[in-house]
């Protein structure tokens, strides 16, 4: 067996995405997987990997201290990649308490643990709101913009960065962070915007666009981000921040338009609704620093990976439809409670 490496929110969107992909590519590694499969964890995303030597799941909340101590120190892992957090902008504004509690003080308890047993290796996945919004001819961010959080969900985020660099800074605890763009493609929960477009046009349904649809985004297939990681903590400068981005700014009224178009429907199924509170205008990412230090650029380009992403959610209802339903939340009841 090769490396223990303790993966944390891996059954939600992009996690679980990236244990498929360190899997197939390192076969000889142990993933531990780590979630307290609040609404967003979907033990569903790695059905297909539940029972290899090489996965094992736990369930637990990182914001229980003790409890995050034990499993660390009992799994001695090489390396944790932190992705558990609490992510939509939209429920931040309705329950700020949760994201403080989840991505503040989890993460502190995860970078304490990680200190007390050894100073484990620690690679942080952040995101690029923890920036602010942007003007349309302001530079896209990079490793030295200052922090400017616009949201309840950015602010935790821009903490937990700051709690992470500090570990490094005070402690020497060997970390990396990564601020990336807006992912896309399997397994992406559906109340976000492109699969809430996909899977509302599969049913029939009209596509909710927030106020103009001139805010814009970055956006960065999911496969494509889950390669810059494993750079990442391969190659990666300790206590260095990259920055990762898809090279690919479009607003969501064009997102919009482009899977009207791929799906074969007209412009009559967008339904202009009220804009939401502190609506950021515009995410870009400069990622020449992580092309030029460790030579990542996206492979996928926004067309290809759209058609991707529509493909799957097509082959896929029946794991959608059990999110839209609730069902979803009883699968670690059916399937993992008596392991």
């Amino acid at each position: 067996m090769g490396k223990k490496l303790l993966v944390t929110g891996g059954a939600g969107f992009i996690g679980s995405n990236f244990i498929h992909y360190w899997i197939e590519k390192y076969p000889q590694d142990l993933i531990v997987n780590l979630d307290a499969l609040t609404y967003a964890g979907n033990l569903e995303n790695l059905k297909s990997i539940e029972n290899p030597p090489n996965y094992k799941f736990v369930k637990a909340d990182i914001s229980d201290k003790e409890k995050i101590n034990e499993i660390i120190s009992s799994e001695k892992p090489d390396a944790i990649i932190h992705y558990a957090a609490e992510s939509h902008v939209d429920r931040s504004i309705l329950g700020p308490e949760n994201f403080v509690r989840t991505n503040v003080l989890g993460t502190f308890n995860l970078l304490e643990a990680a200190r007390q047993n050894g100073n484990i290796r620690f690679h942080h996945v952040s995101t690029d709101e923890v920036f602010g919004s942007l003007g349309p001819n302001d530079a896209p961010f990079n490793e030295t913009t200052p922090y400017d959080p616009r949201s309840p969900y950015s602010a935790s985020k821009a903490s937990s960065d700051h709690l992470v660099r500090a570990y490094f800074h005070t402690f020497g605890l060997p970390i990396t962070i990564s601020n990336c763009a807006n992912n896309y493609g399997p397994y992406h929960f559906p109340e976000k915007l492109i699969p809430l477009f996909v899977t509302n046009l599969i049913e029939g349904k009209k596509i909710p666009l927030y106020g103009d649809g001139m805010n814009v985004r970055d956006w960065l297939y999911v496969q494509d981000h889950c390669e810059a990681i494993d750079l990442i903590l391969q190659k990666g400068k300790i206590g260095e921040t990259y920055c990762v981005g898809g090279n690919c700014e479009k607003t969501n009224k064009e997102i919009a338009y482009k899977i009207l178009e791929l799906m074969n429907e007209g412009e009559e199924m967008i339904e202009f609704v009220a804009d939401r509170k502190g609506h950021d205008l515009r995410y870009s990412i400069d990622s020449s620093k992580i092309q030029r230090e460790l030579g990542w650029t996206p492979k996928t380009s926004f067309e290809e990976g759209m058609k991707k992403t529509i493909q799957w959610y097509k082959e896929n209802e029946d794991w959608w439809k059990k999110i839209k339903s609730g069902e979803y939340q009883n699968y670690y009841e059916k399937n993992y409670k008596d392991r």
